[in-house]
């Protein structure tokens, strides 16, 4: 039996070092919101390309969804405009944690915040509306119902922002919880 056991084990090793192995060097995840690890390369590196995809350097990719108040958006609307992408959800503390400082980055930058919450993953829509009013959050919160978006941008932590710049380029991805810091140093590096 303990042979059976150490042999799986072996073979989990061996196989979460080839999933290290063949990753991405660049995708790191944001464990403790004071000492952050983002998903980016050498801030002298540029890695921008006309590939539309999730990662940094990729154009981001354009999606319409409903907000709380049943207008739609599109990303693609505020081309020319620095965006901040937030997905969250009202269950996860890491998010709710860093919403305040998410209403008050939006007050002091020049920044689009679009929040886009993780429906499919809600108790309610009740339960979405009611933490936005009660925390009296003004920044514009999308509904992805199907969790259609999420998986458009790989959302695979919960919270996960991106940072696009004025040309729709991902310049800055982090999974899980950003301060209010965090959010104006790294918006200060867009164009």
């Amino acid at each position: 039996m303990k042979k059976v056991i150490l042999a799986l084990l072996f073979v989990a090793m061996i196989g979460y070092a080839l999933f290290e192995y063949f990753s991405s060097p660049t995708e790191k995840v944001v464990t403790d919101t004071e000492n952050p690890v983002v998903a980016s390369k050498n801030d002298s590196e540029s890695a921008e390309t006309n590939i539309v995809g999730n990662k940094r350097g990729n154009s981001a990719p354009d999606f319409s969804l409903e907000t709380l108040e049943g207008d739609v958006l599109s990303l693609s609307q505020f081309k020319g405009k620095k965006i901040f992408l937030n997905f969250w959800a009202t269950w996860c503390p890491p998010c709710r944690a860093e919403m305040p400082d998410i209403q008050k980055f939006s007050e002091d930058e020049d920044v689009v915040v679009l929040a886009i919450n993780l429906r499919n993953t809600e108790d309610s829509l009740m339960t979405v509306e009611n933490y936005i009013q009660d925390g009296a959050y003004r920044f514009p919160v999308l509904i992805d119902e199907k969790g259609e978006v999420a998986e458009l941008f790989n959302v695979r932590a919960y919270p996960t922002s991106y940072m696009i710049d004025s040309e729709g380029i991902i310049q800055f991805v982090a999974l899980g919880a950003m301060n209010h810091d965090l959010m104006v140093r790294e918006f200060q590096k867009l164009e």
